[in-house]
């Protein structure tokens, strides 16, 4: 049987480490003699674990000491309405990006609790660029940007500074978050899903300077409030321990190879050879503006109007899975995480040009 690489933009594929050691975890965790599954959230064993993951968050970010890290549930579309709920007031104004389907969402949820301000917006050509001008506001609370389009495979190459020296920037990082550098005093907050980067559905990443939690609304319910995470170090109720156990493996593993500068490499390394191959290739394009291509999606179409399906059924008999591009996009979408290895990319470059020369 063939490798399988998995390119699902999410839940998607995790290295073969993680995998083996939450299935272990399932069984006994520890040498505790009782499954991960079934330990209690405030053991020792548990709480340890949930701690090295946020000091692997720490190293590997290299965050400062006024930074807190929270392993929440709900995913990022939780986030959408739990940031303008804790940071923006009626009578404040937030500045928000549009870059595509969860740039919009989130842009939805926060005007149920002020004022919004589209800054810039790349709907007009259906999310294909990164919009490089911006109509900030004076007085906007915080600037919102979503760094990787995982539908439209467009990325934030370098981020915009807000315009009101009192703002900072906030940023849903679920696609690409731990594959590449950045400076993370530039953000007030930073949240990501954990199943598309970093481990599987059910936990969501956190990271919020906790200096602009001051002044939050006083209507907000308990389980809402930010400030209740950080004061019971993300153990207000029972969170998912199994989750965290994964994105700490998957850390781990990160951190042994050399941390976030190596896998940036490995990850445009990655990317230049699909792209390349995209460009060279006859029967394929991809949409995306070049100077915002991700390399984290990279969604790609037939040049000429050829039927899909033929295509993914080669790919899928050559251990290729989950190609298919989102329903708004169609075409084809290759998801190259961290764990997806340079020989699944090599493995769809020789299948793009054996479907060429059929």
């Amino acid at each position: 049987m063939n490798t399988i690489y998995n390119f699902s933009a999410g839940p998607a594929m995790l290295h073969p480490s993680v995998v083996k050691a939450t299935s272990d975890a399932t069984v006994e965790f520890n040498d505790t003699g009782m499954s991960l599954m079934e330990m209690s959230h405030r053991s020792q064993p548990v709480v340890d674990m949930v701690n090295e993951t946020e000091y692997l968050v720490r190293k590997l970010l290299k965050l400062t000491d006024d930074y807190r890290v929270l392993f929440l549930q709900g995913g990022a579309s939780l986030q959408f309405c739990m940031i303008p709920m804790n940071l923006l007031r009626k009578d404040q104004t937030a500045d928000y990006t549009n870059t595509g389907t969860w740039s919009q969402k989130a842009i939805n949820e926060a005007k149920i609790y002020g004022n919004v301000n589209v800054v810039s917006s790349s709907k007009d050509s259906n999310y294909t660029y990164i919009p490089k001008e911006f109509d900030q506001s004076d007085n906007a609370r915080y600037l919102h940007l979503t760094s990787n389009n995982t539908i439209y495979g467009t990325q934030w190459s370098s981020f915009p500074s807000p315009k009101n020296e009192t703002s900072f920037l906030v940023a849903d990082m679920s696609s690409d978050i731990f594959s590449r550098e950045f400076d993370i005093s530039d953000f007030g907050l930073i949240y990501a899903g954990a199943q598309k980067n970093i481990g599987p559905a059910g936990v969501t990443l956190v990271i919020i300077k906790e200096s602009i939690l001051k002044n939050i609304p006083k209507e907000i319910p308990t389980m809402m409030q930010y400030k209740t995470h950080i004061k019971k170090e993300s153990m207000f109720n029972t969170p998912p321990v199994m989750s965290i156990y994964a994105v700490n493996r998957s850390l781990y593993w990160l951190d042994s190879i050399g941390g976030v500068s190596e896998m940036e490499t490995k990850n445009r390394a990655k990317a230049k050879k699909l792209y390349e191959e995209i460009e060279r290739n006859s029967l394929f394009r991809c949409p995306v503006n070049q100077d915002d291509r991700s390399i984290m999606n990279i969604p790609f179409v037939f040049n000429d109007n050829l039927e899909e399906l033929p295509f993914l059924e080669f790919c899928k008999d050559r251990g290729l899975y989950t190609l298919k591009g989102h329903r708004s996009v169609g075409g084809f979408r290759a998801s190259i995480y961290n764990a997806m290895p340079e020989a699944g990319v090599d493995t769809l470059v020789q299948a793009m040009q054996d479907y060429e020369s059929k």
